[in-house]
């Protein structure tokens, strides 16, 4: 299957291609580039001119990106993909303006395009409306969501039975967890609130409350720093001490964005993304958000039991005991052990 069709079976939908802002304010000057659409990938030289249709007379030029000075002519290598703000500053007859407008950062090639392998299959409760998945310490946890159904659990995956069993309070609408340091952290959608419970017992212990992200879709971590999705192309960082969001990237390609990110899994130094409603996932390099390669996993879909409440892909876990990973969906009855193989 040809790279192109491939992308847009997993992505039609989600991948928005990048288009430049304008000018937040009506201003005598605007910024002229060589981009396209406002838009630049990664190791190209991004140059700027100042368009002065009144001819004023023009004491000094300064621009910025994102508040850092860059120069006319700019080699965009070292930059976070997604948007930035660029902005000329401007002085003439004493007098100083400021011009911004939007400059998208794209990466400078095309994802890869990964296959898979089933390497085996277990039962899964087929009413489990999956959300997060993850390995920690050999034992396998799940979450749940949906109102009055939302749950914490951990799985015996082999036998397909629950181990510990934790509801969430009828008003919470459980999405992804991830567990770091003999803590779980689970997230709710809607509700702007996250949950720390022990790792052993499932025993709550805390709450806290998002920053600017948007809603809670998922989580993983890195053993220092946990990442959340929030149904955006952006993905936070959060301090695992204060759950204070610190910094977040932008999940691009070398064509645009990717939108509605979902469930994450750290898995080898990248982040594994589930992209909600597409059962495909993307790879993403957490430095500077850029999408390296994707998998397509919609035929697991048809190898379960198909009924009535049969959902999309959601859950992926990285087992480091057996070196696969494993993924089911929402309601689905059974856990595929996988490895990922070159297309």
């Amino acid at each position: 299957m040809k790279t192109f069709k491939v992308l847009t079976i997993i992505f039609l939908g989600s991948l928005f291609i990048a288009c430049g802002g304008s000018s937040t304010q009506k201003n005598n000057f605007s910024i002229q580039t060589n981009t396209e659409n406002n838009a630049i990938q990664l190791g190209k030289t991004l140059e700027l001119k100042l368009k002065n249709p009144k001819n004023i007379k023009v004491s000094s030029v300064s621009y910025t990106l994102d508040g850092n000075p860059i120069q006319p002519s700019s080699l965009i290598q070292d930059f976070k993909l997604g948007e930035h703000d660029l902005q000329a500053t401007i002085t003439y007859d004493g007098d100083t303006e400021t011009v911004t407008q939007k400059l998208s950062v794209l990466n400078d090639t095309a994802p890869k395009i990964l296959s898979y392998e089933i390497v085996n299959s277990y039962p899964h409760d087929i009413t489990s409306y999956t959300q997060g998945l993850e390995f920690y310490n050999g034992t396998l946890y799940e979450s749940t969501g949906q109102y009055g159904e939302s749950k914490l659990r951990t799985l015996d995956y082999k036998a397909g039975t629950v181990t510990k069993n934790v509801p969430l309070a009828k008003e919470y609408f459980g999405e992804g967890l991830t567990v770091l340091n003999n803590n779980v952290y689970l997230l709710t959608w809607l509700e702007g609130t996250g949950f720390v419970y022990d790792a052993k017992t499932l025993e709550r212990k805390s709450s806290f409350k998002y920053g600017e992200s948007k809603e809670g879709w998922g989580l993983c971590n890195d053993n220092t720093t946990l990442y959340k999705s929030d149904g955006t192309s952006h993905i936070w960082l959060l301090n695992p001490d204060t759950l204070v969001e610190e910094d977040h990237i932008q999940v691009f390609t070398n064509r645009g964005k990717i939108g509605r990110l979902n469930e994450l899994e750290w898995i080898n130094g990248k982040i594994y993304a589930n992209i909600y409603q597409k059962d495909g996932v993307v790879i993403i390099n957490p430095k500077n958000g850029a999408t390296e390669a994707v998998i397509d996993f919609s035929p697991l879909k048809k190898l379960v039991t198909q009924h009535q409440g049969l959902d999309v892909l959601n859950g992926i876990a990285y087992n480091p005991d057996t070196e696969t990973i494993f993924v089911t969906g929402k309601r689905w009855d059974k856990l595929f052990e996988v490895r990922i193989t070159e297309k």
